[in-house]
């Protein structure tokens, strides 16, 4: 009897099995016979409904099955999308130059420039933890500088692109974001002393970030940086620019006068604040008392 059980089993397991096999060679033979066109629709279904990682699956297997279809370039667009809502950033960068090499004249190829740029700056999320950072100096924005210069890239080659005003906006808070990561690491290395490196910093911001909001911050590490270095001229150019441009900057005083964030400690004046005429190197004094006129004291 009991080897009659397992003869039994034997035969039910082999059935069971031949029934599997069966069903996954005519499901095989189904993908065979699967047009172009519901492959692609069953890809586009599967976009509209999130599902992105089914949506890679069924886009990949109608590029790799119609190279040369009707869809196969729209597959290649709708990949870098796919990627991009599956957080796969490596991917859609990698899907969106390749579709770059493969159609720079295509009339959508603007997308793809633009994903690449998208893909970077989203990859900078964490973008508030590079300012909590205990040492500026040692902040990483590859990212932000990778997408400002993609977003610069596809705006140079599509001005009027559909997506031009959006990577336009993007580009405007990137600029003022490194432009204000410059800063303090400017303002890191003037509390150091370091003030060739806090110059050559406020330096670049100017020169390159000069549509941020921290032009004016960069400008004042730069009079006050090239002063301390002896270098005068400069340092008075800079003022002269900041004066005219930023007359309400903080660092001036109620005269007009720059007044420097590290003043000297006692009350004389030093030899920076004489030749300038009282306007750099003021002495740290402090201000004087207020009188009492309203007759209660």
């Amino acid at each position: 009897m009991a080897r009659s059980a397992l003869v039994v089993l034997a035969c039910l397991v082999l059935a069971a099995c031949a029934s599997h096999g069966d069903k996954k060679h005519r499901k095989e033979d189904k993908d065979e016979n699967t047009t172009e066109q519901v492959l692609y629709r069953s890809a586009e279904s599967s976009i509209r409904s999130s599902n992105y990682k089914d949506a890679i699956t069924k886009l990949e297997r109608l590029e790799a099955r119609f190279p040369f279809g009707r869809y196969a370039e729209q597959a290649q667009l709708e990949l870098i999308y796919a990627h991009y809502m599956s957080y796969e950033s490596d991917q859609a960068r990698s899907a969106a130059d390749r579709f770059i090499r493969l159609h720079p004249l295509h009339p959508d190829a603007d997308y793809a420039y633009y994903m690449k740029g998208v893909t970077s700056f989203d990859q900078e999320r964490g973008f508030l933890d590079h300012f909590r950072a205990a040492d500026p100096v040692n902040r990483d924005l590859t990212h932000s500088r990778e997408a400002f210069a993609d977003f610069a890239e596809f705006l140079a080659r599509y001005p009027s692109s559909y997506y031009a005003t959006d990577a336009q906006q993007r580009m405007i808070f990137l600029r003022n974001l490194l432009a204000r990561a410059e800063i303090e690491v400017a303002q890191f290395y003037m509390r150091r002393g370091a003030y060739v490196a806090a110059a050559n910093r406020a330096r670049n911001v100017v020169e390159h970030f000069d549509q941020s909001q921290s032009v004016a911050d960069a400008l004042a590490i730069q009079i006050e940086s090239d002063w301390r270095l002896g270098l005068v001229e400069p340092a008075r150019d800079a003022l002269k620019v900041l004066q005219l441009n930023y007359p309400h900057y903080p660092a001036f005083d109620k005269e007009g006068r720059f007044v420097f964030t590290e003043s000297v400690a006692n009350g004389d004046r030093s030899w920076l604040n004489m030749v300038s005429w009282g306007l750099l190197d003021r002495p740290n004094v402090p201000p004087p008392i207020l009188i009492d006129v309203s007759g209660s004291g």
